[in-house]
């Protein structure tokens, strides 16, 4: 991480000449602009900059799409403030002679946060964690397939017959993965020096799948962290004529790739998960319990924030790792909520978002929903030992995108803790997302009806 008497020094040094001052749209990409290093630290570090506000109201092609009422054409498109947190920062390593730095999006009148905003959102539920007495930590693992094509082989190819990092399932084996050291042991460096501490690496379970492990931090700092992992990842695997992918399912013949989520709440420097209660095999609090039913009760109406496009919903396959049923269990991996850990360590994991989420949108449906348990004592369920996909008795995660999207509209809780106006507008989002699929014609229709319809 930088200091501004840091990055001030560096600038002088001529060691950094660019600063990338950006956020994230509702797809949790980066978004923003470049700066001379001298002009930000004579003006954005300040007076902040602007950016266009349908920049959170456009769809992945980046075309304003009308229905909105945050931003539209009657409204004219103007301006809202980008507010850089100096807290967040950093080299960016990966490029020459660049700082990063993440920014609030503000009201360009008010300066009050732009309630839509992702940061906001999830600003929102970590300030009413702090007014209960409790601070968060949190932990993405993403997992993404590296291929040897470059991107724009890749697109050229139409996405099809890439060829993956890899020729037969590496789940944590050493040879393979030594094949992709190149790649793997420069984005565990790059991220190291730009502020995100590595744990590990290893092979996952599809063709060319990879995991890549940071440490966990408080939930806005993990939120930017995995932001900046994903930015590293695509940016380095350009510089290197590669490509890498965070679909959720890339391919119908390999596994999914997740982004298995670890929370716990803390106070006074103790985890307050921990407790001398008996819950199944698990010793624990009060606090552990509820929060744990809070986040179980308010999956469904959340859904879209942890599966966030259509494909999303592809990953959710009985017996292929993603989870399918509304249940916990203690470590085991079939479950939706995995818990691990005792003591310091325990925490709950929810393997139910997949690697295309968006964090800041991912975590505060996380938090809002296991503070919402403490708040009125939900009870979970009881714990459910063996193998969950075989349990259809079970609540099942949404079939579909439209189906989520549905939930989250309809739901009294969604609009009690994000408040009407994000609902009304992420709803409008997901939808937007959905009929774009509807109405695309698929390479699956042209292989089943091209000839023999």
């Amino acid at each position: 991480m930088l200091s501004l008497k840091t990055l001030k020094e560096k600038v002088k040094k001529e060691e950094i000449e660019t600063v990338v001052v950006a956020f994230t749209d509702h797809y949790g990409r980066l978004v923003g602009k470049r700066f001379d290093a001298e002009f930000f630290l004579e003006s954005a570090v300040k007076s902040g900059t602007h950016g266009c506000d349908y920049l959170l109201t456009t769809d992945m092609e980046m075309e304003p799409i009308p229905g909105y009422d945050f931003a539209n054409w009657e409204l004219g498109y103007g301006d809202f403030h980008l507010v850089p947190d100096m807290k967040t920062l950093r080299m960016a390593s990966w490029l020459d002679k660049t700082a990063l730095v993440l920014c609030n999006v503000e009201n360009e009148k008010t300066h009050q946060p732009t309630t839509v905003a992702p940061r906001s959102i999830l600003g929102k539920q970590v300030e009413k964690a702090s007014k209960m007495g409790f601070g968060c930590f949190a932990a993405s693992e993403l997992e993404y397939y590296l291929f040897n094509d470059s991107y724009k082989t890749a697109f050229d190819k139409a996405y099809h017959n890439i060829e993956p990092a890899g020729w037969y399932l590496e789940d944590y084996h050493i040879l393979q993965g030594s094949r992709t050291e190149g790649f793997t042991a420069a984005a565990r460096r790059h991220l190291k020096k730009s502020g995100i501490p590595v744990e590990n690496s290893k092979g996952e379970w599809g063709l060319g799948q990879h995991e890549l492990n940071i440490k966990y931090a408080e939930a806005m700092d993990m939120a930017d962290r995995h932001v900046v992992f994903k930015q590293c990842l695509k940016e380095l695997a350009d510089q290197m004529g590669l490509s890498v992918t965070f679909m959720a399912k890339y391919h119908e013949d390999r596994a999914g790739s997740s982004c298995h989520i670890h929370m716990s709440l803390w106070k006074n420097k103790k985890n307050v998960f921990a407790g001398k209660k008996k819950f199944g095999p698990v010793q624990c609090s009060d606090v552990f319990r509820y929060f744990l039913g809070g986040w179980i009760a308010h999956a469904a109406e959340v859904m879209p924030f942890y599966a966030p496009t259509v494909n999303s919903y592809k990953r959710f396959v009985d017996g292929s790792w993603a989870p399918t049923r509304l249940a916990w269990s203690y470590d085991n991996r079939t479950a939706g909520f995995r818990v691990v850990g005792k003591g310091d360590s325990l925490r709950i994991e929810c393997r139910i978002p997949g690697a295309d989420c968006n964090p800041y949108l991912a975590y505060a449906a996380s938090l809002a929903s296991g503070l919402d348990g403490i708040e009125n004592k939900i009870e979970p369920p009881e714990i459910f030992e063996g193998d969950i996909y075989a349990a259809s008795h079970l609540p099942r995660v949404p079939y579909t995108l439209a189906e989520a999207t549905t939930s989250f509209e309809q739901s009294e809780f969604t609009k009690k803790v994000f408040g009407e106006a994000v609902v009304k507008h992420y709803t409008h989002y997901f939808r937007t997302e959905q009929k774009a699929y509807e109405s695309a014609v698929t390479d699956w229709e042209r292989k089943r009806y091209f000839e023999r319809i």
